[in-house]
Order: C-alpha cells, then structure tokens, then sequence
C-alpha cells in the first residue's frame, strides 16, 4: 500500500481536473440523438444552452439551482486537491446567482492500495472549503475504484427573477473575466515536474479560491450574463455565451489575464489533450489576428479548473464592478465587449 507521504496524486491518471471532461465535440456527438427533455414549465435552465447548472422553480420566490463536478486529481497534495474540487463544484451555482447551501461528496479511491489517509485528507479539503462557502455537507457516495476521482454535487437557491444564464448578453457590454487563464498548462506542468513549489502554490491557490466574492459584489449590478470558465477554456465557454446569446464577441488578447511562466511551459509542451481539443472544437468559431500564434490560440482555449466567472455587463456599468471586484482582492479585468458583428462567433485580437 503506498503512503500518503510518498505519493504523487497527480500521476495516478493521464488527465487531471476539468481537462478530463469528454471533449464538447465528443459530448455533442453522444447527446445529439437523445430524446429532447419532456417540456415543464418550471424548469428555468436546462440542457438548451450549455449552462453551469439546471434552475428548477419551487415557487414565485424560490427555485432551486444543481450542478455536479467531479474529477481526477489536479495536483499531489490530497488537502489541497479535495479544496479545489468543492470550489470548482459550488462555482457553477455562483455563476448562476445562486445561494450554494448543500452539498454531496462524489468518491472513487483505490482503497486496498492507496492509504486511507490520502482520502480523509481530500475529504477534510473539501469540507473546509465548503465551510468557508457556508454549505453544508449532507452526504454522498464513494465506489472502490483504480483512479481516485473527487467531486461533489452542489443545490442552491436563487429568487426565479435574478437567475443569470451564458445566453443574456447584449452588444455593447463589456466582458470581464474574474481569474488568471492557463491553468491546463500550469497543472499539467506539475505532472511533469517543471513547476516551483512557489508556482504550484500560486496555481492551487488561484483554483482554490471561490468565486463568492465575485458573486456577492454582483448582486450589485445588472449582469447581462455570466458563466464560469472550465474544462472547455475560456474561448470554449465565450463561444457558449455568443451563441446562447446570439451576438458575437471580440476579445483583446493582451487583456487577459495569464499565469506566470505559461507560455514558457506551452512551448516546451506541457499542452494538455483537453486544451488541444478544446482548440480542434472551436476551428470556424473563432478567428485569430494574424499576429497571435499557436502557442496563444492554444493558451486561449487551455482546458481550465476552477476558473473564474466571465461576466457580460453593460459598459456604463463595468468600470464601476472591476474597481470593486478589484478592491474585494478579485484578479479581474476587462478582456473584451460584445458585438453585432458575426453572430455565434468570437474575434480574438
């Protein structure tokens, strides 16, 4: 049985995190034939429009909001992988306008060949993180399995009125993205060993962090749309919100936020098969100025892990949400607006 002092969690599979999600080329393909939903008339958000969770309405003033997450582990250190699953999970209710209150862990370990201790170390994570949420644990189920995988399902509570979706944004809104790409890179840099303890840490802390302050700050603005970035990058999940939306997008490159080192770990190959996925995905939804490369293109769609919120907003509004998301300590910035120029398609500049 190998220990929890001499284990690399991140070796025990071939992907880590979101990057291990079915590409959205192979999903589209298996839902495709899918009978559609039976119609019901409480259920605000559904499959339609690729959405970080479903809405079901309880009442006039109430309805309930549930996403699920779980994935391979995303780096080594068991803790710190149980706290970036749940704050990768509860994301989706945030992202939403929901209120995260319960939660249900999502277990498969190897539990005759692994200690035991790695997976109370994950759980304790995952508990903290939900604490500092303020969602309670209620349960969940685990199955003995050769690839440990963590996750959770989440249920909030959203007023029916205020419930955001990917599919409200309008021209002339600017687009603000609340965290640093290149986080694909970065983790599987860590599989590879090419990675500081100083740059790990920055990684996992940036995956670890919840969007709550970013969700709490936007009760305060009239936010068109908002989705959260993951496993299909941002480009992946911009392209999400221009099409529910119908308009287009242009994002500014040099805008947005990427971290340290990140195209350094590209070019010596640290490109995860999700991020190249993501990239095949988007071909003839996305053009690129001339003057960005392969490297930044792929950079641009690197499969995320508890990423930040993208979040469509009028422009007389957005300076106003960036300076006090900026004052709250959020990594946010301004990355691009929203156009009616070529519906369902994204301009990268």
């Amino acid at each position: 049985m190998t220990d929890s002092k001499n284990i690399k969690l991140t070796s025990l599979s071939s992907k880590g995190g979101c990057g291990c999600k079915i590409g959205p080329a192979d999903l589209a393909e298996v839902l495709r034939d899918l009978p559609a939903a039976t119609p019901n008339s409480n259920l605000l958000v559904g499959l339609d429009t690729s959405d970080d969770a479903g809405v079901y309405r309880l009442n006039d003033n109430m309805a309930l909001v549930q996403s699920v997450d779980f994935f391979t582990p995303i780096v080594d250190d068991p803790y710190s992988f149980g706290q970036v699953a749940a704050a990768n999970a509860i994301s989706d209710i945030y992202a939403m306008g929901g209120k995260p209150l319960t939660a249900l862990n999502i277990v498969a370990f190897p539990i005759s060949t692994l200690d035991k201790q790695i997976l109370t170390d994950i759980l304790r994570g995952a508990g903290d993180k939900l604490s500092e949420a303020g969602v309670t644990l209620i349960g969940g189920h685990s199955i003995d399995d050769n690839e440990p995988k963590f996750g959770l399902s989440v249920t909030g509570m959203v007023h029916p009125d205020k419930v955001r979706t990917n599919a409200g944004a309008k021209p002339g809104d600017k687009i603000i993205l609340t965290k640093p790409i290149g986080v694909g890179i970065s983790t599987t840099s860590i599989k590879r060993d090419l990675l500081t303890e100083e740059e790990i840490t920055r990684v996992t802390n940036v995956m670890s962090t919840l969007n709550k302050t970013t969700a709490e700050v936007m009760e305060n603005y009239h936010v068109h749309a908002c989705t959260d970035v993951t496993g299909f990058g941002l480009l992946g999940h911009a392209f999400e919100m221009a099409k529910g939306s119908n308009v287009g997008l242009h994002i500014y490159k040099e805008k947005v936020p990427v971290l340290p080192r990140v195209r350094e770990l590209a070019e010596a190959g640290a490109i995860p098969g999700g991020t190249k996925n993501n990239f095949a995905h988007l071909q003839g939804d996305v053009t690129f100025h001339n003057a960005i490369d392969q490297i930044d293109q792929y950079i641009l769609c690197d499969a995320v892990t508890s990423g930040g919120l993208l979040i469509s907003i009028a422009d007389d509004e957005a300076e106003d949400l960036l300076s006090n998301l900026q004052k709250a300590g959020v990594e946010a910035a301004v990355i691009g607006e929203v156009t009616e120029d070529n519906p369902d398609h994204i301009d990268v500049s």
